[in-house]
C-alpha cells in the first residue's frame, strides 16, 4: 500500500499511501517550468464543443440526469452523471440545500428548484459535435491496468475516445452508448453525439499552465475559476468531502472513497503541504503490502489513467494525499490504498479551490 515519490532532483523520500511529491503552491513538479499566460486566442478553443441541431425526434433523458448535471455545475457532484439514482445523488442535493440554508430534505422542492436558478431550467442533455482536436488524442489503447506495467508509456493517456468523452462529460462510456443508440454509435472527429449538458470552459479563464494543466481543465470541463476553501472535510461514513469558505459556508462537496481495514483513513486534523497538478508517480512495489515485491521500481509519466488520476494534494500527515483516479465509476464502490480518492474532474475542481495551507479534517 506504499509508493517511494521524487520530491527534488538531489532527493527521494519514500512515502506510504499512494504518495506524490510535495511540490510548490502552482503544483509544479521539479524542473517543470511555467509557460506564459494564455493568450487571448487560445489554441484550446479548438477543444471546445459546438452544440450541434437538435433533430425532429423527441428525446428523453434519464429520469434524475437533469439534476445530476445541475448539481455538478454547481459544484455539488453526485460522481458519475449516468441517470442511476444512487446515495450520491440525494447527498448532492442535501449538500447544496445546506450551502443555502433551506431543510435538507433530499428532494426537490420548490425552494431548491429556485435555489439552483438557471440551472434548473438547462436541459439534461445536449447534442455537440465531437472537435477534431480533441478526437486527435493522443490514446494508448493497450495501457496497461496495473500501476507495474504502465512504466515506459510517454503519457498515462486515455485508451481511447470513447473513454475521454465519457470523463469530458463527466459520465461512463457505457452512458455515452445508451445516449447515442448503443455501442455501435459512430464516436470520431466531426461525428454528432448526445452527451450530459456539462459546461464548456471560457478559455479567457484560464491562467498559468505548468505542466499543461490548462488543457487537462479543458479536457475534463472543469472551470478554472472556482471559490477558494478555507478547510476541507471528509466523512468516512458518508463517503463525501466538503469545501468549507472562511466563514463555515459549505462551497462544494463531492463523493470520496477513503480507505479500507488494512489501510484506513486517518482520523484528525491536517493541512495540505503541496497541490500538484499532473503529477508524475514514482512506484516502488515494495512499499505496497499487497504488491509483490519482485516488481521492478518504476517512474511513471503524468495522465488521467495514472495511479493518481491528474492531481496530488499532499497532506501533513505523512503518507496520505488526496487525489483523482482513471476509474471514476469505482468512486464509493471500491477501497482505496489509505488515501481520498476523487473522479478526475472533481479532483481538479478541488485542486483549484485549495493551496498549501488549507486545513483537513478526516471524520468518522
Amino acid at each position: 500500500m506504499k509508493t517511494c515519490l521524487i520530491l527534488s532532483a538531489a532527493a527521494v523520500l519514500c512515502l506510504a499511501g499512494c504518495k506524490q511529491p510535495a511540490p510548490n503552491e502552482a503544483g509544479k513538479a521539479p524542473g517543470a517550468a511555467a509557460s506564459a499566460n494564455v493568450a487571448t486566442a487560445n489554441p484550446l478553443d479548438g477543444m471546445r464543443f459546438a452544440d450541434a441541431p437538435a433533430p425532429n425526434t423527441p428525446f428523453t433523458a434519464p429520469a434524475n440526469m437533469a439534476i445530476a448535471v445541475a448539481l455538478d455545475r454547481l459544484g455539488f457532484s453526485s460522481g458519475v452523471i449516468d441517470g442511476k439514482a444512487t446515495r450520491f445523488d440525494e447527498a448532492a442535493l442535501r449538500g447544496f440545500q445546506a450551502a443555502h440554508d433551506l431543510p435538507t430534505t433530499g428532494k426537490l422542492d420548490d425552494a431548491t428548484k429556485q435555489a439552483l436558478g438557471a440551472a434548473a431550467q438547462m436541459p439534461a442533455t445536449r447534442l455537440v459535435k465531437v472537435p477534431d482536436a480533441f478526437a486527435a488524442g493522443p490514446f494508448i489503447p493497450d495501457l496497461p491496468k496495473e500501476t507495474s506495467k504502465q512504466a515506459g508509456f510517454d503519457h498515462l493517456s486515455y485508451r481511447n475516445l470513447t473513454e475521454a468523452l465519457a470523463e469530458r462529460f463527466h459520465t461512463t462510456p457505457e452512458t455515452l452508448a445508451a445516449l447515442n443508440g448503443g455501442p455501435n454509435a459512430t464516436v470520431k472527429a466531426g461525428a454528432t453525439i448526445r452527451v450530459p449538458n456539462v459546461a464548456d470552459v471560457d478559455t479567457a479563464k484560464l491562467g498559468e499552465d505548468a505542466r499543461d494543466w490548462n488543457k487537462t481543465l479543458v479536457t475534463l470541463g472543469v472551470a478554472p475559476d472556482q471559490p477558494q476553501a478555507d478547510k476541507v472535510e471528509v466523512s468516512k461514513s458518508q463517503g463525501l468531502l466538503r469545501a468549507y469558505d472562511a466563514s463555515g459556508k459549505l462551497l462544494a462537496q463531492f463523493p470520496v472513497t477513503t480507505g479500507s481495514s488494512h489501510d484506513p483513513l486517518p482520523i484528525g486534523n491536517w493541512k495540505i503541504q503541496g497541490v500538484s497538478k499532473n503529477p508524475d508517480y514514482h512506484f516502488n512495489p515494495k512499499l505496497f503490502w499487497d504488491v509483490s515485491d519482485s516488481k521492478k521500481d518504476a517512474l511513471l509519466n503524468p495522465g488521467p489513467n495514472g495511479p493518481v488520476g491528474v492531481v496530488w494534494l499532499d497532506l501533513s500527515k505523512e503518507h496520505y494525499g488526496i487525489h483523482g483516479t482513471g476509474e471514476p465509476a469505482s468512486i464509493g464502490q471500491s477501497a482505496s490504498h489509505g488515501c481520498v480518492r476523487l473522479t478526475n474532474w472533481d479532483a481538479a475542481r478541488l485542486a483549484q479551490m485549495v493551496k498549501a495551507g488549507t486545513a483537513v479534517e478526516f471524520k468518522k
